[in-house]
């Protein structure tokens, strides 16, 4: 049964891919075709006039991650506002892919109007593309695996999320050292992405020396064993940059099994709340919060804006920033608007 599973999850893939080659292949990082998440307003003007019982689907890759779940807030804060009906649904582990399918193409035939889909792999929701594309439904691609044949996208820089943690060692660390990465899951283009971003940037003035890469596929015990046997091998090690907060949580128990805490730091991705327990702790040395309820609704909006007939560009970058012990009270905290904050430092 599995392998019959298997067979014909490929076979939909491939007509999925066959069929859709009239648009270039997305890198979303380097689109040309993109917009700031601040300019929407000022760009488009005021949201337009919406369909009555309009319904959105949001398909995720997992619930048990807090980061999953904060974009789903988003989702449903400016539903409520809007008063749109929307539906937020995920596979039961980041590794069913076939189940995230199944869930999408249930959403294009139960008559949602627009999908927003977080999917798991590069790969295994392209044959919804095709299916929403002849249904006339409009699909948003969020965060953070990138679709190729996706026609928008929204999302952060993925990349950027590396080169700014690869930044903080290069300024606060002078005298280099060994860092490790601890990557996501192989193959998909936010881990490519992350891990590249602080790689090149990190090696680029010869002080630092990346001395381990390894896989951690988004898992905090898997990252935590990952890293044990790094420090095992290299107890010299200066720091760890891990793709997401799981993963940097899983680590930093690691460094502190090892009575290391005074001499590595760990940086971790997404922002969750427990990563900035963390930080205020002085454990996780920091992350780069993408912000996952603002990215939430900025995705909304532009799934909105698109069944109103609005045309948009391909992507739309959303926020992040680099936190720490030094900025934490910057973006959280009672009186704190993150929005407000957030579209300051973007120049509105």
């Amino acid at each position: 049964m599995k392998r019959f599973f298997a067979v014909a999850f490929a076979a939909t893939l491939c007509a999925g891919i066959t069929t859709a080659q009239e648009l270039k292949p997305l890198n979303s990082d380097s689109e040309p075709d993109r917009m700031d998440w601040s300019a929407l307003e000022a760009k488009l003007g005021a949201m337009p006039k919406l369909p009555d019982g309009l319904k959105v689907g949001g398909v995720s890759k997992t619930l048990t991650n807090e980061y999953w779940r904060s974009l789903g807030e988003g989702y449903q804060k400016l539903a409520d506002k809007l008063g749109v009906t929307v539906a937020y649904q995920a596979a039961q582990s980041e590794g069913d892919q076939l189940g995230q399918l199944t869930i999408a193409e249930g959403m294009v035939t139960q008559g949602y109007n627009v999908l927003l889909v977080s999917p798991q792999t590069d790969a295994n929701l392209q044959p919804v593309i095709e299916q929403a594309k002849a249904a006339n439904v409009p699909v948003v691609n969020v965060n953070d695996a990138v679709i190729p044949q996706a026609e928008h996208y929204v999302g952060n820089v993925q990349r950027d999320n590396g080169v700014r943690v690869a930044k903080w060692f290069v300024d606060n660390r002078a005298n280099g050292g060994k860092v490790a990465i601890i990557e996501g899951q192989a193959g998909v283009y936010a881990a490519v992405q992350r891990t590249d971003g602080f790689k090149s940037t990190i090696e680029d003035g010869g002080k630092f020396t990346v001395v381990a890469s390894v896989p951690g596929n988004w898992d905090r015990q898997t990252s935590y064993d990952a890293a044990t046997n790094i420090l095992q091998q290299h107890p010299d090690l200066v720091g760890f940059y891990c793709n997401n907060d799981g993963m940097a949580l899983g680590v930093v128990e690691a460094v502190k099994a090892a009575g290391l805490q005074d001499k590595v730091v760990v940086f971790g991705t997404d922002g969750i709340s427990d990563a900035y327990k963390s930080i205020a702790a002085g454990e996780l040395t920091g992350t780069v919060d993408s912000f996952p309820v603002l990215t939430g609704e900025v995705a909304m909006e532009v799934a909105l804006r698109l069944v109103a007939g609005q045309k948009l560009p391909r992507v739309v970058a959303t926020p992040q920033a680099l936190i720490t012990k030094d900025n934490i009270n910057d973006f959280q905290g009672e009186g704190v608007d993150v929005r407000s904050v957030l579209m300051k430092a973007a120049g509105n």
